[in-house]
């Protein structure tokens, strides 16, 4: 099946049992509601997957439970990020071959690895596998900033074809179109909505592990439907959930606030601690405000 890539997809949380197990029922449980609430794509092992806290057998187990569970209905892009450019090499073609749409990749972020360091890096990357690449920019993370111009010299690569554009800097947006023209396709990150006016096609969304529905509505209303009051009134029903999960409790959060919701999703693993007891009223207000009822206690 052919996709057209765009959207707003979920970056993923991991789902851990009461011990801090991978609980990859709970994982298929969750996968499934996604694409049932509508969301266009998932993205399982991003930062918000705490895929540095997880082992190599335990990252493909999720990759693999994520696919098998999707079964082509909605895209699905794999986190493969790493330190080391071979290690990357080999979570990238791990994806491939479990039938990954594509992987989307955060720079090496010890080493704050050079320009040139950068573009080798990702072509050893590209040339390693078939499926598109998506650049993800955080420079809050990853201590690189992929500014637009080097952006255009990767879109250069074949196959680096996606970016996920994660700094609070909406003209990005705009400065990689035009950079790149139609060699990239932009993602926004943290600023979704703001990214859709600067021309991005999607968004790589963490609120959406909470409200699936709404953030893929976002998206049709201001990109395909071009209808902007409708799109931000919608905007600001779902604020409250994006600022929620905007600050350094973003897993913490958001695995609180599915446990609201009836998703045994876990809490996060060391070194984050869970949603401490003072902020939990914090996360259930939140909900409610954005329109959402919570179900149970955490």
């Amino acid at each position: 099946m052919t996709k057209r890539i765009r959207g707003t997809f979920s970056v993923m949380v991991t789902a851990f049992d009461g011990n801090g197990a991978v609980d990859l029922k709970a994982m298929a449980a969750f996968t499934e509601w996604q694409v049932a609430e509508g969301i266009h794509g998932l993205i399982p092992l991003g930062s918000t997957g705490e895929f540095l806290s997880m082992t190599d057998a335990e990252r493909h187990d999720v990759a693999k439970c994520v696919i098998d569970t999707v079964n082509d209905r909605v895209p699905v892009f794999i986190g493969t990020g790493a330190e080391y450019t071979d290690d990357v090499i080999r979570y990238s073609q791990q994806a491939e071959a479990l039938g990954a749409d594509g992987v989307m990749i955060i720079p090496p972020f010890y080493s704050t690895p050079t320009e040139d360091e950068l573009f080798e890096h990702f072509r050893r990357i590209a040339e390693a596998i078939t499926i598109p690449v998506m650049l993800y920019n955080n420079p809050a993370t990853a201590n690189i900033d992929l500014t637009p111009a080097i952006v255009a010299r990767l879109s250069t690569i074949p196959r680096v074809d996606y970016i996920k554009e994660s700094t609070m800097d909406v003209t990005r947006v705009r400065d990689i179109l035009d950079l790149c023209g139609d060699r990239m396709t932009v993602f926004g990150g943290i600023m979704g909505y703001e990214s859709f006016m600067n021309g991005a096609e999607g968004w790589i969304a963490v609120g959406s592990n909470l409200m699936p529905r709404e953030f893929s509505r976002l998206f049709e209303l201001s990109v395909d439907e071009q209808d902007i009051d409708a799109a931000r009134a919608l905007y600001r029903q779902i604020l409250p959930v994006i600022r929620l999960v905007g600050g350094h409790r973003y897993v913490a959060a958001t695995k609180s606030g599915l446990g609201m919701l009836g998703h045994a999703v876990g809490k996060p693993r060391a070194p984050r601690l869970p949603t401490p007891d003072a902020e939990i009223d914090n996360v259930r207000a939140a909900l409610i405000a954005a329109g959402i009822t919570p179900q149970q206690t955490v």
